[in-house]
């Protein structure tokens, strides 16, 4: 597989196109956001150029099949990574990216605060993403807070959203980063939104996805992620990278930056 990605000359790579903060394509065609970030940080890896990446919106129900029919080398979605999905799909997860935890959002007018929890949406409609951790999970804390919750599903967040401000969804529900950023772009002047509960319903460690036994494409994937959790813990960015690999703090920041020893 790795020889087949470098000959072609770039990483083909699947994501949203539509989650803020991690993948958003904007009007000139250009994606934007942390797991798009890490797109382009495996193109870099492989071709030692950021742009070397094709981008690929998927849904969440075209994610995983995307990667079993090749039409993408690696899946940067805001993916969790569960033991159902390690062990059954038959794909490999790589380093974790971020980590997340499933919260609920809904209107302050409707007597929701952020100190609200699972009990308070008792006989509500609760929407979430078709074939995600959340569907399951919403149902499973409704279950364990012994109340009845009507959970309705889309494909497409944008559709979670639309519905809720007209008022089809009592509560929508995602991982917290995802509504923190819906809230921040998407909420009408008329409404308040609150997130809760504090403490997330559950954990979700969002992670690369690549075909599985392809331990070389996983090698590439992998180290290129830990590159930059190294980086970061060596304050080395973009900004300064030129002036750290010439005076590096450490040993371990030169063999990053390309020297030896």
């Amino acid at each position: 597989m790795l020889d087949h990605v470098l000959g072609r000359g770039e990483l083909v790579c699947g994501v949203s196109g539509t989650r803020v903060i991690f993948s958003e394509t904007q009007p000139d065609g250009s994606v934007v956001g942390v797991d798009a970030d890490y797109c382009r940080v495996v193109a870099a890896a492989l071709f030692g150029d950021a742009g070397a990446v094709e981008f690929v919106s998927l849904t969440t129900g075209e994610r995983f099949t995307a990667l079993h029919t090749g039409v993408i080398d690696v899946l940067i979605r805001s993916t969790t990574w569960t033991q159902s999905r390690d062990t059954e799909l038959g794909l490999d997860f790589g380093p974790v990216i971020y980590y997340d935890g499933q919260q609920l959002m809904a209107r302050a007018g409707d007597g929701f605060t952020p100190t609200s929890g699972v009990a308070d949406i008792a006989g509500a409609v609760v929407c979430a993403l078709a074939g995600t951790t959340t569907e399951q999970n919403v149902s499973d804390a409704a279950d364990a807070a012994g109340i009845d919750i009507t959970v309705t599903t889309f494909e497409d967040f944008d559709q979670i959203t639309e519905n809720f401000i007209q008022g089809a969804c009592d509560v929508i529900t995602a991982d917290g980063s995802a509504l923190a950023g819906r809230k921040a772009k998407q909420q009408p002047d008329d409404q308040e939104w609150v997130i809760f509960p504090a403490t997330p319903i559950s954990k979700e460690p969002l992670a690369p996805v690549y075909p599985q036994n392809q331990s070389r494409f996983a090698d590439v994937v992998n180290w290129a992620v830990y590159a930059t959790i190294i980086a970061d813990e060596k304050g080395i960015t973009s900004a300064n990278v030129a002036e750290m690999a010439a005076n590096p703090p450490d040993a371990e920041a030169n063999r990053l930056l390309g020297g030896e020893g």
